[in-house]
């Protein structure tokens, strides 16, 4: 996983899409045209926000989290498949729901709550690891044995396909899904307002300079390395998978050893072997 040089950044990738969500309005009208819900006013959105609530659990870092008067609201943009959607929009969930409810207040003052990930590929798949090809899946809580029985738990889940845009009718949706796939505005406003973001984002040179500062893929990039390491259970993979954030300077001795499983002492060790030459 290389990172995208930095001019040949779109509204679709990590850092972009975060700057561009920055604006208020912005995010009103992307979270408005997908879910169909109205946001009355929102604060400045938090992006990158990490929800941690015991030191003890497995925080979260959200891409956009909004908060309305009525309603909470995260938006995830997923470029790449990620493992595990189900159980990662499951946990979201429920940490937005401890990052609303305050101590002492009764569950009746949960907010309604969204989970909305916009993704460039189909992420659901039959046996036969065919794509079922909706450009929209909606997830509801609902019963089993009736489903005209909702459990009105005031939380909904959606997945969007942006690969499957051509398949919309809805011609505001289908507008942004085809930006957000092809990174071309075609004719519709809002899309034409994003490009126009992005394009004076990359002529910021304060922005330049944090995103060649900023880790935002490591943490995915280590995830995914521990899962690797864990699944083969080799301790040399271990090794040679702490060798390669060393040397791609993903993170510091700590995290790396907390990524992939090794003990600090012995990730400081590699960090002293030399270098191979060229």
């Amino acid at each position: 996983m290389k990172r995208k040089p930095f001019d040949e950044l779109t509204f679709a990738d990590d850092g972009m899409f975060q700057t561009v969500m920055k604006d208020p309005d912005i995010s009103a009208e992307l979270v408005e045209r997908l879910l169909g819900v109205r946001v009355k006013q929102v604060k400045y959105p938090e992006l990158e926000k990490a929800i941690e609530p015991y030191y003890t659990t497995h925080g979260v870092r959200l891409d956009v989290y909004l908060k309305d008067e009525d309603k909470v609201i995260d938006v995830e943009l997923q470029s790449y498949p990620q493992k595990a959607l189900g159980k990662r929009m499951r946990y979201y969930q429920s940490m937005a729901d401890c990052d609303s409810l305050m101590k002492g207040q009764p569950y009746t003052k949960l907010k309604e709550s969204y989970i909305l990930f916009i993704c460039k590929f189909d992420p659901f798949h039959d046996e036969k690891k065919k794509g079922y090809g909706l450009p929209r899946y909606t997830f509801q809580n609902m019963c089993v044995e009736n489903n005209s029985v909702n459990l009105d738990d005031k939380t909904v889940k959606v997945v969007y396909n942006a690969k499957a845009y051509e398949s919309v009718e809805d011609p505001k949706v289908r507008a942004l899904l085809r930006f957000i796939q092809t990174d071309e505005p075609g004719e519709d406003d809002f899309s034409k307002r994003l490009s126009e973001f992005v394009a004076k984002a990359k002529e910021n040179e304060k922005f330049r300079k944090e995103y060649a500062d900023m880790n935002l893929h490591d943490f995915d990039i280590m995830t995914e390395a521990k899962e690797e390491g864990l699944a083969e259970g080799a301790q040399q993979k271990a090794l040679e998978t702490a060798r390669k954030l060393l040397k791609m300077n993903l993170g510091n001795p700590e995290q790396i050893a907390q990524a992939v499983g090794l003990p600090l002492e012995q990730v400081l060790e590699l960090q002293k072997e030399p270098t191979p030459a060229n």
